[in-house]
């Protein structure tokens, strides 16, 4: 790594780090676990986290609770320190950011529910938001590249969204009411229930949130609803799933900077508004047949959009099927454990913009992966893995067309030292192709090259008593990185384009520590560099990259019955120019929240922004040394709750 990463700027962070590194570590580390150990699905099957060759985070549905987070996205925010960025839209949507690449990342990172593709195929993002929150078991953060299992644009991630009926877990009868007031108008309520006898079980979630949020004309509306049916013995399970989402929102629009420190609270655009609406529908099996696991999905997406942008409306409609298949075989052949896993995916995604300028926008995609897993006798853990992905996109209004076959590799390996300390490294190539919003908008007579990166990493986990911890360091290098250039050659707006080398380098630390019995802290840091290695903009940072975090959550149980959590994210400064001319100023926001347990009532009051700190996450340009498009963030906000659980 290039010592600019290591400068006296980040030695501050580095000893926040080493401060943070619960005290048990001073503890023999053969100390003997007691704490249950995590299993994950990132590997597109059940396995425990400990001997994987990869960096990955979870979140639990009791986690998400206790921050009091009402979507994904804050849940991801507050419990992980994920970086985001205020969405356009009302309705607590925002952009997440694993590894550093600001505008694209939605287009960097995938998103799987219950094992099937949720990611969009544009530039319009991936609404998380409208997944019921008490629908969900758990989210896992898939560090760094993941093309081998989940295909074209995980080079900084993957984040995979399970819930209570996708879990596989025996269901029970249970069933749940939640309903919130606080600030800015909200009003929250939420249901859930499952239903379960002879095999069959029913599990049902939905959520209306209305809110006048933060801004003028930033109203927001929302409604979810999802259905699970299922049935399942001791080797098959079946099932099928329904889910329906909406949001009615104003958008405000970006402020200049004068207006935003005048009034953040203001709208340059008092009419326009938007309405999104979501619906999913799919089939699912898995399967136990002597050594295999089988798992096969289904699904179908629609998203319907309207807008009005400044007097012109921007309309269109989303059809997308999803089709998985996937095995996995255990065995042992002379004293060594071998797991095999394979599988295909297939995808159709269609966009049809209407209107007087409208476009028909396609993508098909079909891929066939395999990963191959040994253990030997010592417990070192060998990984080799490899897709292939056949990729066609076109765009009716873009006069052009992109048609490529791509490949991913990755080899790991981990290996135990003690009972509870594991290190692993790994090394791969992930990849992307431009989207349908991308290629169709570049400077005269330029195609856009596939974007690929070379991605390696090094970590650490140790599992001990109370707690556990993981470190990990990583370098992506990639080749003809696809992003939109304000200042591209050739164009008078800017334009799409294959930037020159740029680099992601960075270290991250995950640490979850019971201090004492009642006393929980986990802490998430990390340092990152997004550069430009060579170009106009050597050494310049990627836009929309802060290098700097920190994510401090306590949560403690004074006495039975009570129960408090907190948290402190600190965020440092970053650029919204390619230039780096202009500085977006660094943030420290606060949260708490007390919850009284009586019988089947629990009674809730939180707060975020404790300290009502004004700050934003998202803008966009610089002019004359000054940011502009500034969209602000909400000052302090109470909420108080009531959750009846049957």
């Amino acid at each position: 790594m290039n010592s600019r990463f290591f400068s006296p700027r980040g030695s501050a962070l580095t000893l926040a780090f080493a401060a943070a590194w619960p005290g048990a570590f001073a503890q023999t580390v053969a100390q003997a676990i007691s704490l249950p150990e995590t299993t994950v699905t990132a590997t597109r099957f059940a396995e425990p986290a400990q001997a994987l060759p990869l960096g990955i985070s979870v979140v639990t549905a009791d986690e998400i609770r206790a921050s009091g987070a009402s979507t994904i996205n804050e849940a991801l925010m507050r419990v992980l320190g994920v970086v985001g960025r205020q969405d356009f839209y009302g309705g607590g949507e925002y952009s997440l950011d694993l590894r550093g690449f600001g505008a694209t990342a939605d287009n960097n990172q995938v998103v799987i529910v219950d094992g099937l593709r949720f990611s969009e195929a544009d530039l319009g993002g991936t609404r998380l938001a409208g997944i019921p929150i008490e629908s969900v078991e758990r989210i896992e953060v898939l560090r760094g590249g993941g093309s081998v299992l989940y295909g074209e644009g995980a080079t900084g991630g993957v984040i995979i969204i399970t819930t209570k009926a996708g879990s596989g877990k025996e269901r029970r009868n249970a069933a749940s009411i939640y309903g919130a007031a606080g600030s800015y108008g909200l009003r929250d309520l939420r249901a859930n229930a499952t239903v379960a006898g002879g095999g069959f079980s029913l599990d049902v979630a939905g959520q209306k949130r209305n809110a006048d949020n933060h801004r003028d004309n930033f109203r927001s509306e929302s409604e979810a609803l999802s259905a699970t049916g299922q049935w399942s013995n001791d080797w098959l399970r079946l099932g099928v799933r329904f889910a329906r989402d909406s949001l009615d929102t104003g958008l405000p629009g970006g402020l200049s900077l004068a207006q935003y420190e005048a009034n953040p609270q203001q709208t340059r655009y008092p009419d326009d508004k938007a309405s999104i609406r979501n619906e999913r529908a799919g089939v699912f099996a898995q399967a136990q047949l002597g050594g295999w696991e089988i798992a096969a999905d289904a699904g179908r997406r629609e998203k319907n959009l309207t807008s009005l942008n400044s007097g012109f409306p921007y309309d269109y409609d989303i059809d997308a099927t999803n089709y998985s298949i996937r095995a996995r075989h255990e065995g042992t052949l002379g004293g060594l454990k071998n797991q095999l896993v394979l599988g295909a995916d297939h995808a159709r995604w269609t966009r049809e913009v209407l209107g007087d300028f409208g476009s028909t926008a396609n993508q098909k995609s079909r891929a066939f992966y395999l990963k191959d897993d040994v253990t030997l006798a010592g417990g070192t853990r060998l990984s080799a893995g490899a897709r292939t992905e056949k990729i066609a996109k076109d765009n009716s209004s873009a006069g052009v067309a992109t048609d490529d076959k791509q490949h991913a590799w990755e080899f790991g390996v981990s290996h135990p030292f003690t009972s509870g300390v594991t290190a692993y490294a790994r090394a791969g190539r992930s990849y992307r192709l431009a989207n349908v919003d991308e290629f169709g908008f570049t400077s005269p007579g330029v195609i856009l090259k596939p974007q690929t990166s070379r991605d390696v990493e090094l970590g650490a986990r140790w599992a001990y008593a109370a707690g556990k911890a993981e470190v990990r360091i990583y370098r992506s290098l990639l080749d003809n990185e696809i992003g939109f250039d304000p200042n591209a050659v050739g164009s008078f707006f800017g334009a799409n384009v294959n930037f020159d080398p740029t680099r992601r380098q960075g270290l991250e630390l995950d640490t979850n520590h019971a201090l004492t019995k009642t006393l929980g802290l986990r802490v998430n840091a990390a340092l990152r560099q997004a550069t430009f290695r060579s170009g106009t903009y050597a050494g310049n940072d990627v836009p929309l990259v802060p290098r700097k975090s920190l994510a401090v959550r306590a949560d403690w149980t004074p006495a039975a019955g009570h129960r408090v959590s907190g948290g402190v994210k600190w965020v440092s400064s970053q650029h919204p120019d390619f230039n780096n001319a202009c500085s977006m100023p660094a943030y420290t926001t606060a949260d708490v929240r007390y919850a009284f347990q009586w019988q089947q009532l629990e009674f809730a009051l939180g707060v975020n922004n404790l300290f009502d700190k004004k700050h934003y996450t998202q803008a966009f340009g610089c002019a004359g040394g000054v940011t502009r498009t500034i969209y602000p963030e909400a000052g302090r906000a109470v909420t108080a709750s009531l959750r009846a659980s049957f």
